[in-house]
């Protein structure tokens, strides 16, 4: 063995533990960024030389920076997150609709029904009452003005979420752009055996946000590449080439519907951002609409009928109260009282006009079962537990899913995560290994100063 062996062994230890330090270095700079897996410095002994029957070490080398991750415990995040999203859109959406039908704080239809039909029971006891008739129409007009608003707001809110179903699959599409250039850097690196390390967690934030959006499931390629699909099945990402999906206009909606490649898979999107929106524009709002249709449609088909079996104050047989709904598909929309003259009002059945009968039966409309086999109240009060009940048990799903989420992150933490103590005694540690191994290189220098001045002499 020489000196030289020496100073080469010293001089690797050196370079070594230069890297190891910018490894934690890079740890410590990083222990805020979102999607950051902590990296760890891989050093193994240099190849032993044989010399004089004995082997000598020829020092350490810096195999590889490695970066530690949990695949499985992050593909179990995401496809948390797809549930989580998707509830969470869910709740934000159900949250506007339900101050719709809050009758604690007079904003629902209750009071209005109620009047509505009060309002026929006063004019009983005086049907000839001029002002009692006018409060009729006024009831009437009320009740209409709340069906209106109350379709109108839901209509909004599900064109408002069809506008959110385009500009996710505009976000999807980005997303999936970004994941499959970072997939063809990937497997360049990667076939060059270079560590990807920070492409890796850069696809990683991206996929976990595509997560959010949309379900999606990943499958692993050749050279560090994913593939990535819905949960339907279509194609997301494969390889370095994205496939953007579309919408389309459904004519028999006219909301837009997710195509992929020229096939329908609106149906199919169950999760993630998208996912929520399609479920309240497809599924809840159009439940509650058709109810609310219901509800309007009967009581005006009903109140109707029983106006035509009586006579008005004139003596004339009575007329329609409401204008008749064109359907039940926008019986709501368009409820209105289609008289205005208050001696219109059929409160006689025999056409007397101190006859009160008609708006006894009219009154006595609240309490028989007009609308499906349930009265008008108990027919909405229906449609108020079918919006609370939705809307608490999607909240209460989200706050355990929350908690779910948070479990999972907390653990991809303990694993990939930077600890600052940790980090700190690693620096120390290479610190002083490097400052030990300066130490060796000085000695062995002076030595060969020692060996040249001895060969001068």
């Amino acid at each position: 063995m020489s000196l030289t062996s020496g100073l080469y062994a010293a001089l690797s230890a050196l370079q070594a533990d230069q890297g190891a330090m910018d490894v934690t270095s890079n740890n410590i700079a990083n222990v805020n960024t979102p999607g950051y897996s902590r990296e760890v410095a891989n050093l193994v002994e240099a190849p032993p030389v044989t010399y004089g029957g004995l082997q000598y070490g020829t020092g350490v080398n810096l195999q590889n920076v490695q970066g530690i991750r949990d695949n499985v415990l992050q593909l179990r995040l995401n496809q948390e997150t797809q549930t989580q999203s998707q509830l969470n859109t869910f709740v934000n959406g159900m949250n506007q609709v339900q101050p719709l039908f809050n009758d604690t704080s007079g904003s629902g239809l209750q009071s209005y029904l109620s009047a509505f039909f009060n309002s026929f029971s006063t004019l009983s006891s005086d049907p000839t009452n001029s002002g009692d008739r006018q409060a009729v129409i006024e009831a009437g007009q009320n009740l209409a003005s709340a069906f209106r608003q109350t379709a109108a707001t839901l209509t909004t809110q599900q064109q408002n979420a069809d506008v959110a179903v385009t500009q996710t699959v505009g976000q999807i599409n980005s997303l999936s752009s970004q994941i499959a250039g970072l997939n063809g850097q990937i497997s360049s690196l990667q076939g060059a055996g270079q560590p990807p390390n920070t492409l890796i967690d850069q696809r990683s934030e991206l996929i976990n946000q595509l997560s959010q959006l949309v379900d999606v499931q990943t499958i692993s390629a050749d050279q560090g590449s994913l593939t990535l699909t819905t949960t339907g099945g279509a194609a997301l990402v494969v390889g370095n080439q994205s496939f953007n999906l579309t919408t389309q206009t459904n004519p028999t909606t006219g909301f837009q519907d997710v195509y992929s490649q020229g096939s329908d898979i609106t149906s199919t999107i169950q999760s993630g951002s998208l996912g929520g929106d399609l479920q309240l524009r497809d599924q809840e709002i159009p439940s509650i609409l058709n109810n609310l249709n219901t509800l309007a449609y009967n009581i005006a088909g009903s109140v109707n009928s029983q106006s035509a079996a009586g006579y008005d104050l004139n003596g004339d047989a009575g007329t329609d109260f409401f204008n008749p709904p064109a359907n039940l598909a926008t019986a709501a929309l368009n409820l209105s009282v289609s008289i205005t003259d208050p001696n219109l009002i059929a409160a006689s059945s025999d056409g007397t006009a101190g006859n009160s009968d008609n708006a006894t039966a009219l009154a006595n409309l609240a309490n028989q079962n007009i609308v499906s086999g349930q009265t008008p109240v108990n027919f909405y009060s229906g449609i108020v537990s079918q919006v609370g009940n939705d809307t608490s048990n999607a909240s209460s799903a989200l706050t355990s899913q929350n908690l779910l989420v948070q479990q999972l992150q907390d653990q991809i933490g303990a694993v990939s995560g930077v600890s600052l103590d940790e980090e700190g005694s690693n620096l120390v540690l290479y610190q002083n290994a490097y400052s030990a191994a300066a130490r060796v290189a000085s000695v062995v220098a002076s030595m060969f100063e020692v060996a040249i001045n001895m060969g001068a002499s």
